[in-house]
């Protein structure tokens, strides 16, 4: 793989996680809940929020290998009992973060649909709209650490405690294991991509 293009892609994951962790403790700094950012969790500085492994190491591993790269960061720190939303809180900051990478796919989604500028931008463009899709729908799968799982959580609610507990204490080794040891895994979420992308571009990745 192109160097550059391995640099661009590193790079556009780092700002979308980074993008995606803010509009966590945004949604919950506008609920009432203060903790993001009194740990500075609201700052566009990545060094609040990159995680060695999730940010960087997991990532590059894939991108180099040739498959689609996703991470995650380090957890925005949430105190529930202080959002007014005392029902739905937690949906909505869970929400919040793949809601802002698919917010960012559409509009570069939008700006890819005028051929008025370089190629070599649009192929930059291309980038930003499949890792954002991507980093929207690996995280709304229902294992944890994803925010997924606290959607799944709510939505269940009190049931189901022991799925509940096993997903909580393995849900990272489950992860590990989909990502590096299940190639179909890697290939259903890729199909999937390629569909939204096709869906907000109108016209098929290349």
């Amino acid at each position: 793989m192109d160097l550059l293009i391995i640099f661009v892609s590193l790079a556009v994951i780092l700002f979308s996680i980074m993008i995606h962790e803010v509009a966590h403790g945004s949604a919950a700094y506008y609920l009432g809940d203060t903790t993001a950012k009194e740990n500075k969790r609201l700052s566009l500085n990545p060094l609040n929020h990159l995680d060695p492994i999730g940010s960087f190491l997991v990532p590059l591993m894939l991108i180099l290998s040739g498959a689609p790269a996703f991470g995650w960061a380090k957890p925005v720190p949430v105190d529930f009992h202080a959002i007014s939303s005392k029902k739905w809180g937690q949906l909505k900051v869970a929400l919040a973060g793949p809601s802002a990478n698919l917010l960012i796919a559409i509009i570069f989604g939008i700006i890819i649909r005028f051929p008025i500028f370089d190629p070599s931008f649009y192929q930059f463009l291309q980038i930003v709209i499949f890792y954002n899709i991507l980093l929207a729908i690996f995280n709304l799968m229902p294992i944890p650490p994803l925010d997924g799982s606290h959607i799944f959580f709510e939505l269940i609610g009190d049931r189901f405690n022991s799925l509940k507990i096993f997903l909580s204490q393995f849900g990272f080794f489950i992860l590990i294991f989909l990502i590096f040891f299940v190639p179909g895994f890697r290939i259903l979420l890729n199909n999937i991509i390629v569909k939204i992308y096709y869906l907000i571009v109108g016209l098929p990745l290349i």
